[in-house]
């Protein structure tokens, strides 16, 4: 069943990438477990395509606005991208995303296969300024676990009237915040792992892309690089879809009324959330994102062992890594050797999910002053 263009992301969540309609054809696509396929047809083999990834793909196709390859990771995803640049190709990146991204550009430099600039994404002018002789601009916004704002169209209009290719890891604004592609940039990466799938049972990851070469050169990276999805995983991810805009509205929703009483909150700093409008980032974020994300960050005022103490103490919201599932979770993240050396200390990202708002707070001044 295809979705139609006019249609609303919610209507596409639930119609994208179903079986063709027939008597008593079926509502969802099965769980595809083949290796092996008779010659003669399109898939060829095992690692070159499956029916379950295909109907997965539809649905972030549909929802992105651009042809879709699932990988077995979100990292897996970003290496792909970074794989198929040439040896000596300048990347720019932010100097405070996603810690593994960061480690794999560190990597790639140290062993002198890329050349890579970080900068603040915040920064219109210094990033742009950068461009000259880069191969690829890699921009994460709202970066993690900063929740800093990149200017989207202003970014990829300079990088793509320099010739350089533009990737945006959109897992924590969603498709449903921004569109990338349709703001001109090469390739949108999402974690499927997260908000897509929602409910941290899968580790998965995508890229999606309106050009037609830079599909074929992502499909060719993911067959012999071996980063394909398993079928179970996809088929799970695919029901997550079903869900995914009212499980965001909830937790936007959430996110916003917690963002606000952490502001007012005497054991709590620096809470950085786009959606409020005494964020340095709302006015820029909300020219071009239709909602916020459903991540919050904020500083507790205490030590480094106290915050780990405030993330322990915790009943509803959980103490662990990841993030865009149905239930709370939050975590100190410099507890991570890998984190930005540039995120403070005492940094906790909270990621906001669908239980009720009030019971998040009780729960959540609880064990702010638990540590105290």
């Amino acid at each position: 069943m295809s979705s139609d263009k006019g249609l609303s992301p919610e209507t596409i969540a639930i119609t994208a990438g179903r079986p063709t309609v027939g008597p008593d054809s079926s509502l969802n696509h099965p769980i595809s477990l083949n290796s092996t396929f008779v010659a003669g047809g399109a898939v060829g083999y095992g690692r070159y395509g499956n029916e379950t990834w295909l109907a997965l793909e539809e649905a972030i196709s549909a929802l992105e606005g651009g042809r879709t390859l699932v990988y077995s990771s979100g990292m897996a995803a970003v290496t792909a991208v970074f794989s198929t640049l040439p040896v000596g190709a300048k990347v720019i990146a932010s100097n405070q995303g996603y810690s593994g991204t960061m480690t794999l550009l560190n990597n790639y430099a140290t062993a002198n296969r890329l050349k890579v600039s970080f900068v603040s994404v915040t920064d219109t002018s210094a990033v742009i300024n950068e461009l000259s002789g880069a191969t690829l601009l890699w921009i994460e916004s709202p970066t993690n676990p900063g929740l800093e704002v990149a200017d989207l169209p202003a970014l990829i209009k300079a990088a793509k009237e320099k010739g350089v290719t533009v990737a945006v890891d959109n897992t924590f604004a969603t498709a449903l915040s921004q569109k990338p592609l349709g703001l001109g940039a090469d390739i949108v990466m999402n974690s499927v792992t997260k908000y897509l799938a929602g409910h941290s049972d899968v580790v998965l990851g995508s890229l999606s892309t309106a050009d037609a070469a830079q599909f074929k050169t992502l499909e060719d990276a993911r067959k012999f690089n071996g980063s394909i999805p398993g079928p179970f995983e996809a088929w799970l991810a695919l029901r997550g879809i079903r869900t995914f805009p009212l499980r965001f509205q909830k937790s936007c929703e959430n996110a916003l009324e917690l963002a606000k009483r952490l502001s007012a909150h005497p054991l709590v700093r620096n809470v950085r959330y786009p959606g409020l409008v005494t964020d340095s980032q709302h006015e820029k974020a909300k020219a071009f994102m239709k909602s916020f994300g459903a991540i919050v960050s904020f500083e507790y005022v205490g030590s480094a062992e106290s915050t780990d103490k405030v993330c322990a103490s915790s009943k509803i919201v959980t103490y662990a890594t990841s993030l865009g599932g149905v239930e709370s979770l939050w975590e100190r993240r410099r507890r991570w050797p890998i984190e930005s050396s540039s995120v403070p200390e005492t940094l906790i990202r909270l990621s906001v999910g669908c239980e009720n708002v009030e019971d998040l707070w009780a729960d959540i001044d609880s064990a702010l002053h638990a540590a105290k």
